[in-house]
């Protein structure tokens, strides 16, 4: 008589067994049970469309996923084996494994070949999951643009025979880290769906209700690409500070605009060529002597090509500001007029007196008489008079100057990014800055002081205690 002799185990059931504790397998057994119950298969396996319900697919990354869950099978059946090896996998995996299963996802025609047109479908089908756009015909989305920059910003270096080149293992690594939110996503799709999902949340756009949304340079899109590089607590709520169409373009008024909190900022360009890019701030813009930030800084391009480069650890100069607010041009517009008057004349040029005294960019001097001048350099070849991001002094990653109608920017180590535009000179067209607001902080942010700009720059109000005028405009 011969013995019915059970399946041979699953080497890789049990592999991918071992990744998970008993009580995640015991869960995973649960939800199995509950899904092939909806399926009506009397537990032996679940159906497509409910697994795709369930996990909140829909169209290719829905049936492709399925397709990957059932070993490429195409028997409509996802076995509880299936499930183990899936999550294993592509949750519980390695960063090299979960990138390679992403990359297979990606391939929706399944035919080992990665395309443009495989990326701009997955693309489309992503931004509709994310966006909500119910009833909208792809074509004619108005996110369509956006699918653009992420494609440019993707290298395909495969050849093929006969066929456009494709897109290979290691230009997909490398994609990902320019996109992150892609990457952050396409990472997450077997949690079940719930506005806190990884990938899908879009920070909340807080401006003035009299504000044209139109002349905001900053779309939910553009939003949700810059916060794959940001923590869940930073995806909140962002609040427009600056807008050079509302507030002019002036470098007193942004800095007076933006220093009353401790908050993140996202400073955004779109210059004459039409480049948009910026750099998200996670210090405050304060004055500092020298580079200053920390590794969560960062630089990003917007369009034409969408692209995040975070610090490589090169070096420290993540960001700078130089506050030139010493010089005559502030301080005569600053104080009263009778101050003004006399101000003038104790700034214009006098003989030589000695000694000078350095601060900063401002050469303080004492006379014969003892009277205090401040003799201001406007244009330092060697201390730019702005705010920067990266590389080093007048060869920044980005810059704009205090003027606020020129900059620049060139490729650098500190984020390996580079140049942000079409050309190293920058031409700003639109300058807008945004505060992150922080759970737990946004109270503490509107209680802070406001105060005038030297309240809030100390140094200089100290240097005009030297002088005598730091009360005049009080």
């Amino acid at each position: 008589m011969g013995n019915i002799q059970s399946p041979p185990p699953n080497p890789r059931f049990n592999s991918a067994s071992r990744a998970f504790t008993p009580k995640e397998l015991e869960d995973l057994k649960s939800l199995f049970n509950s899904l092939a119950a909806q399926s009506q298969t009397n537990g032996q396996y679940v159906s497509s469309s409910v697994f795709q319900v369930y996990f909140g697919l829909k169209g290719l990354l829905g049936e492709r996923m399925f397709d990957l869950a059932t070993q490429g099978r195409k028997d409509d059946k996802l076995t509880f084996e299936d499930l183990v090896i899936t999550k294993g996998t592509y949750v519980k995996g390695t960063n090299d494994e979960i990138e390679e299963f992403i990359y297979r996802l990606l391939d929706v025609t399944d035919d080992e070949i990665l395309t443009r047109s495989d990326l701009d479908s997955v693309l489309v089908n992503m931004f509709n999951h994310i966006f909500q756009l119910k009833g909208s015909q792809p074509e004619s989305s108005s996110h369509c643009y956006m699918v653009e920059t992420f494609l440019n910003a993707a290298t395909f270096s495969k050849d093929h025979e006969g066929r456009d080149k494709s897109m290979s293992f290691e230009d997909f690594k490398s994609w990902c880290t320019l996109v992150p939110s892609v990457k952050k996503f396409l990472s997450n799709l077997l949690v079940p769906p719930d506005p806190g999902r990884p990938g899908s949340k879009v920070p909340k756009l807080q401006y003035s209700e009299n504000i044209d949304s139109s002349i905001l340079l900053l779309r939910d899109e553009y939003a949700w690409h810059i916060g794959g590089a940001l923590s869940h607590e930073e995806l909140e709520e962002w609040k427009l500070l600056y807008h050079s169409s509302l507030n002019g373009l002036s470098f007193n008024t942004f800095l007076g605009n933006i220093s009353n909190g401790d908050e993140p900022t996202v400073l955004i360009i779109k210059d004459r060529e039409g480049y948009i890019f910026g750099g998200f701030a996670s210090q405050p813009w304060e004055r500092h002597g020298d580079f200053y930030g920390d590794m969560k800084t960062f630089l990003f391009q917007l369009y034409p090509k969408a692209s995040i480069f975070r610090p490589t650890g090169a070096n420290s100069n993540l960001q700078w500001v130089c506050l030139n607010l010493l010089s005559s041009r502030f301080l005569l517009g600053l104080f009263p007029l009778p101050f003004r008057v006399e101000a003038k004349e104790r700034l214009n040029p006098v003989p030589p007196i000695s000694p000078p005294y350095a601060y900063g960019s401002v050469a303080v001097y004492v006379a014969n008489n003892m009277h205090l001048q401040c003799a201001v350099n406007f244009s330092s070849e060697t201390i730019p008079n702005g705010i920067g991001f990266g590389g080093r002094i007048n060869h920044f990653g980005m810059f704009l100057s205090a003027s606020f109608d020129q900059g620049h920017t060139f490729s650098c180590t500190t984020f390996n990014s580079p140049c942000l535009s079409k050309t190293a000179k920058i031409c700003p067209e639109v300058i807008e800055c945004w505060g992150v607001v922080r759970k737990g902080l946004e109270q503490e942010t509107t209680d802070v002081v406001k105060g005038t700009v030297l309240e809030r720059f100390k140094e200089d109000r100290h240097m005009l205690n030297l002088v005598g005028i730091a009360n005049a405009s009080e």
